[in-house]
């Protein structure tokens, strides 16, 4: 419509100056070319209008594009910072470890210098200890020889007229271990020792008062099956019971040092098989004397004097 306009004003003008007046030819031609002029500057004017707009729409996706480019900048700027921060917290931990380095190794070198100080007290408290190892060397031989002697006569001596299962004889370090079944000890259920009892125990006695250095422990042992009867509270009061039968006899039948006996119950625990079949329990219920160097003994044993030359 705005292209229009000028051509429409002017035909409208000719028309008024034709209809009010009449005109030569010459300027009828003129305002003619006049008109066509119009027409072209209006024509020009309508592209140059078209171009803009063209450039104007140009503009604004330009503009919105650099609003996008604008953001994602900013998101990366936003990242770069916090990298750069990271980065920095990292240095900061290097630095302080290399601080703390720092102060460790010259902590080593006055350690090293300290330790350096005390090489020969070291030694020398190394020769000292070395003396030591000797001694207990020595002790751990004299002891392994003393119970492997005294086990090898326990078995020579038990062998005749008891069969293997009702006893069993172990040396373990600084002691040696005697175990009876409670079936060759006692009557069925009680403390009450057997015949066959005493005539172990009158053989093991033997070897017992060839070693009156050593003292003697009882222990006895029984299965879980819980017992309670006019005599006997439970487990525990019968393998008291049981251990003290043994130590009374060896001191009353076989005329052991009381001073030398030791008696003790554990009563089903500390069991060497399962309970729940009766061949395990026959293992648990059994009364264990342990031969033992006194602790003057053992300590006699240590003594730097005795170390062999």
């Amino acid at each position: 419509m705005t292209n229009t306009f000028p051509k429409l004003l002017l035909f409208f003008l000719v028309m008024g100056l034709s209809l009010s007046s009449c005109v030569t030819k010459k300027e009828y031609l003129s305002l003619q070319d006049e008109l066509q002029k119009a027409n072209r500057d209006a024509d020009e004017a309508a592209q140059r209008a078209s171009a803009l707009a063209n450039q104007l729409n140009a503009c604004e996706r330009d503009k919105v594009a650099m609003r996008g480019e604008t953001n994602n900048l900013q998101t990366t700027l936003s990242l770069r910072e916090e990298l750069i921060l990271d980065l920095r917290n990292q240095l900061d931990d290097l630095r302080r470890q290399r601080d703390q380095q720092a102060s460790t190794v010259g902590d080593l070198t006055v350690l090293s210098q300290s330790a350096n100080d005390n090489i020969k007290e070291t030694l020398s408290q190394l020769e000292q200890k070395d003396e030591y190892i000797q001694l207990l060397q020595a002790a751990k031989s004299k002891a392994d020889s003393i119970n492997l002697a005294l086990a090898v006569n326990l078995k020579s001596v038990l062998r005749d007229g008891i069969a293997d299962e009702d006893v069993d004889v172990r040396v373990d370090k600084t002691v040696v271990f005697i175990n009876l079944s409670d079936k060759m000890l006692y009557q069925s259920g009680s403390y009450n020792l057997t015949s066959r009892a005493n005539e172990v125990l009158g053989k093991i006695a033997k070897i017992i008062q060839s070693r009156p250095e050593f003292e003697v422990m009882v222990e006895g042992y029984t299965d879980n099956v819980p017992i309670n009867n006019d005599c006997i509270t439970d487990n525990w009061d019968l393998s008291v019971k049981r251990a003290t039968s043994v130590v009374r006899a060896l001191q009353y039948r076989h005329d052991i040092d009381p001073n030398r006996l030791i008696a003790a119950g554990r009563g089903q625990y500390n069991a060497l098989a399962s309970n729940d079949t009766a061949e395990g329990r026959s293992t648990n219920r059994r009364t264990r004397i342990i031969i033992l160097p006194k602790l003057n003994q053992f300590y006699d044993l240590l003594n730097p004097s005795n170390v062999p030359d």
